[in-house]
């Protein structure tokens, strides 16, 4: 990355107050021309976060009733009003634990990743919170479905790893895993970290999804949506 943090925090309210007063800018690389991909992602990540009303990453679990098969159904009326996102989800064959865990320790604890996609369905009304609020909400938390081609870390780059969602077979988010942190495997260190505070760690053998790679899209009974990762295959779920 070429860019300080400030920086990119600043970029994105540039992005996001032009987004909400509906504004035009010039291109960001007139004024940044040495920002890398990397830079361009974190932007991105960062106005995800603002647009979801929080500042920093932010953890919650998933129980096996929040599971559904690969190409399943999901009840919507079991939903107050659901969204999609498109992740990377991490199977671990080791331990993982803080402090000091960086994306090196996650990848060599990593056994495979493979496309996954989260229902979140926050419990406040038109999905407002602040931090405090969405932890306490279990980070809206709801269903999730993951499938795919299980891959090696080690066969990719995942920070230019691709992903397509598609509802209804139109594609309605594209990204790459470096919109999640610079690197998904970021995440899974500040998870490590996270838990290695309270004196926890991550088991191996646990299924994590590493954080939604593009902003959320609401869906509705009827709706069909698959998510394609480059060298991963597809996972789908559909929604009545």
């Amino acid at each position: 990355m070429k860019l300080e943090t400030t920086t990119i925090h600043a970029l994105a309210d540039r992005l996001e107050n032009c987004q909400l007063q509906q504004q035009d800018t010039t291109k960001i690389t007139d004024d940044h021309p040495d920002m890398d991909w990397d830079d361009a992602y974190a932007i991105q990540d960062d106005a995800k976060m603002k647009q979801m009303g929080v500042n920093s990453p932010v953890f919650g679990f998933m129980t096996d009733d929040y599971a559904v098969p690969d190409g399943g159904e999901c009840k919507v009326s079991e939903l107050i009003h659901p969204k999609v996102e498109p992740e990377i989800a991490f199977v671990t064959k080791t331990e993982l634990r803080g402090p000091g865990c960086h994306i090196g320790t996650v990848l060599a604890a990593t056994d495979f990743v493979l496309p996954g996609i989260e229902v979140i369905d926050s419990r406040y009304r038109d999905f407002k919170f602040d931090l405090k609020s969405v932890v306490a909400d279990n980070t809206s938390a709801a269903r999730f479905v993951v499938g795919g081609q299980p891959m090696n870390v080690n066969d990719c780059d995942l920070r230019t790893v691709g992903v397509v969602m598609e509802k209804n077979g139109v594609p309605v988010a594209f990204g790459a895993g470096a919109a999640v942190l610079g690197h998904p495997a970021a995440a899974i260190a500040a998870l490590a970290n996270h838990l290695g505070a309270h004196g926890e760690c991550i088991p191996a053998g646990t299924l994590i999804l590493s954080g939604g790679i593009t902003e959320a899209v609401a869906v509705q009974a009827g709706d069909n949506v698959t998510l394609r990762v480059q060298g991963m295959g597809s996972t789908s779920i559909r929604f009545v």
